[in-house]
């Protein structure tokens, strides 16, 4: 079969011609939409930075915005240089719903990390308990959350674990309160030892004075007389406000001889004859 090759570049002229204003039409559409685009990306992420709103988030819904402009000027330029479209509408939503659906736990995430970034449950520094861990925030991502544990493992969590439990946050307020228990024998003196403790609070330099530490009998328990002692102090100080008060507290009783029970058990031995 013979072609022939003038008619065929004729034809190919003649479409050419037909389709050439619509063609040009289409990419000066695209040309000036994706100028349009980036323009409101720019001033979107302006807004938001100005509002305070979270780098990270901020940049997430910059480009997600430029993302769906983008794509309305891709269908809207092949529109106009006369390529049916309605098909490829169809394709895309079609592999979108499928994508939906196998991305559904991801998608959950997303939701839960855009919900941390804005409502800000927690910051990088804090430490939480979440998620099951706890741990030191490192980096809130879209998908998951960072931690470092105290003995420096590193732990990701997924956002939707976090967001759909109870959050524990030990840095979200400035001050603290450091709940001890100081037991004494039923054979010591109560009224010297509550005045030892109090010492010990009045004159410890973590120990705030307001709110005002306290020290109460709270319960005579089967081998002890137990008191509440309850200091309170920097967010930033708790453990060392812990350690070096439970320290203070032995080296005071054993100076003033007062007992601190502990368990004991008499073994009896009998000799047979």
């Amino acid at each position: 079969m013979d072609i022939n090759w003038q008619e065929l570049l004729n034809k190919i002229v003649e479409q050419v011609v037909l389709m050439g204003p619509g063609i040009v039409g289409g990419l000066a559409l695209f040309f000036f939409g994706r100028i349009a685009a980036r323009i409101v990306r720019a001033i979107l992420r302006s807004a938001m930075r100005r509002s305070k709103v979270d780098e990270t988030l901020t940049l997430f819904i910059g480009n997600i915005a430029y993302a769906g402009l983008m794509a309305f000027v891709v269908i809207a330029a092949m529109t106009a240089a006369g390529i049916p479209t309605g098909s490829l509408v169809a394709i895309i939503a079609t592999a979108g719903l499928a994508i939906g659906f196998a991305l559904q736990g991801s998608l959950g995430n997303f939701a839960a990390g855009v919900m941390l970034i804005m409502f800000r449950p927690f910051k990088v520094g804090d430490l939480v308990e979440a998620g099951g861990i706890t741990g030191v925030v490192k980096d809130i991502q879209i998908f998951n959350t960072m931690f470092d544990t105290p003995d420096n493992k590193q732990v990701i969590v997924p956002n939707s674990s976090i967001t759909g439990n109870v959050v524990t946050n030990y840095s979200g307020n400035a001050t603290r309160r450091v709940d001890l228990v100081a037991g004494i024998g039923y054979g010591d003196d109560i009224p010297k030892a509550k005045s030892i403790l109090e010492d010990i609070l009045a004159t410890h330099p973590l120990v705030l004075k307001d709110p005002a530490p306290s020290v109460a009998l709270i319960a005579l328990a089967d081998s002890s007389v137990n008191f509440n002692v309850r200091p309170w102090c920097k967010t930033g100080d708790y453990w060392a406000c812990y350690s070096t008060i439970t320290e203070k507290i032995k080296l005071r009783f054993d100076e003033a001889g007062i007992n601190i029970p502990f368990p004991q058990r008499d073994v009896h031995l009998h000799t047979v004859a």
